[in-house]
């Protein structure tokens, strides 16, 4: 996404978004798949209703964003925000299992 939004060229921009794209797939069908597994049929309904407020209020909120600071400034707000959630699923994740002779 920071290549998208700081790309001086337009082919750059769109590889950009393309590559976005293609991270951000399987995220969600995961997302859904870890809470199932961890808290059950409660937790999938509360990750949708969450990962659906977000699909329904991100885009205003981006928009709203860019009418005020620009559209560069609202992407790489995003790219930011999208970084920080990775970090703190990085440091929620399980500890590995370790497997040692029995």
């Amino acid at each position: 996404m920071l290549l998208a939004c700081l790309a001086p060229d337009i082919w750059l921009a769109l590889a950009g978004f393309a590559a976005t794209g293609l991270g951000l797939a399987n995220l969600f069908p995961a997302a859904i798949a870890r809470a199932g597994r961890l808290a059950g049929s409660t937790g999938v309904a509360l990750t949708s209703l969450l990962g659906y407020s977000g699909f329904l209020l991100g885009p205003p909120a981006i928009g709203f964003l860019a009418s005020q600071a620009g559209l560069r400034t609202g992407l790489t707000t995003l790219s930011f925000l999208g970084l920080a959630a990775a970090l703190i699923a990085w440091l929620s994740r399980d500890p590995p299992e370790l497997s040692g002779p029995a």
